[in-house]
């Protein structure tokens, strides 16, 4: 079995540093995706270079999205409702899924096909992952926030996840997988596509780095990511995202509805720093090297 690890890019050259090292060993195919397009449909320029990566370039299909999805809605509207707009950075995520798709002609159908976010970084050394013979796998994460030793331990992250290509209907219907396990006997399990009995919830399932950024950094990712709507909505500005990180305080809540935005986007739950035991080896190895991301 081999596996093809497949994540989008924007512009974390930092994540994709430690997520190169983190899996090489384990991985036949790097699937990064990247459009001219942020989610909000702003154009931007490509920031993935290959030749920054001379170890990994071999393992390396780049795949560049550069055009809108042919259904997006008004987009020489103005006046888009929050409901539109968030329908269109859906529709651009799906295109860069179609397009990562194409690019797994090699995968054979007992191979293994990983969608992640790219600070979402699954753990393929557990004993769990490789004792199991199941052919669809939600790799439940540690939840990190704005450094890699700083530990968000509210909310258990089901982030990274793969399917034999035998059994993978498309990037989307991987991406939406329920974190939910059913019982052999559950009879509707053999007529539904989000209900299943041959999946494995990985426990130690490796890590989610959320925020990595400095504080301009992250405003500029929030304002062109997928809740972008709703981030504009919140008036959270550079600096006070820049409090939070020096104060270690997540500022997004996520047991909150989206209606309640001022809320959602105004949390204080203080992070709580943890030894770095827990993190990839790549990382504990390399303490100097990251020494700007640890607390």
């Amino acid at each position: 079995m081999k596996i093809f690890d497949c994540t989008t890019f924007y512009s974390e050259h930092l994540m994709m540093d430690v997520r190169f090292n983190v899996l090489n060993e384990h991985v036949h195919k790097f699937i990064v995706a990247e459009s001219t397009f942020s989610h909000s449909g702003e154009p931007k320029k490509l920031n993935f270079d290959i030749n920054n990566y001379p170890k990994f370039k071999d393992k390396i299909i780049y795949v560049i999205i550069d055009k809108e999805p042919n259904n997006i809605i008004g987009i020489e509207n103005k006046l888009l409702t929050t409901v539109d707009k968030r329908s269109n950075s859906l529709k651009r995520i799906e295109l860069s899924y179609d397009y990562m798709i194409k690019s797994l002609d090699m995968a054979l159908d007992n191979d293994l096909i990983i969608l992640s976010d790219n600070d979402e970084i699954p753990n393929l050394d557990s004993k769990q992952f490789k004792n199991s013979n199941k052919d669809i796998f939600i790799f439940k994460q540690l939840f990190f926030y704005y450094k890699f030793n700083l530990f968000y331990d509210l909310v258990p992250w089901y982030g990274s996840k793969a399917a034999k290509k035998k059994k993978l209907l498309s990037m989307s219907w991987l991406r939406n997988l329920k974190n939910k396990q059913y019982p052999f006997w559950r009879l509707d399990t053999l007529f539904s596509n989000n209900k299943y009995i041959n999946l494995d919830i990985i426990n130690d399932g490796g890590w989610h780095f959320t925020n990595l950024k400095t504080p301009e950094e992250l405003y500029q990712k929030l304002i062109n990511f997928g809740h972008h709507d709703e981030f504009r909505l919140s008036g959270l500005t550079v600096n006070d995202l820049e409090k939070k990180i020096k104060e270690k305080k997540v500022f997004f809540n996520h047991f909150v509805d989206k209606e309640n935005y001022k809320e959602r986007w105004n949390y204080d739950y203080k992070l709580k720093k943890i030894e770095s035991e827990v993190l990839p080896q790549y990382l504990q190895s390399n303490l100097k090297k990251f020494k700007e991301w640890f607390d």
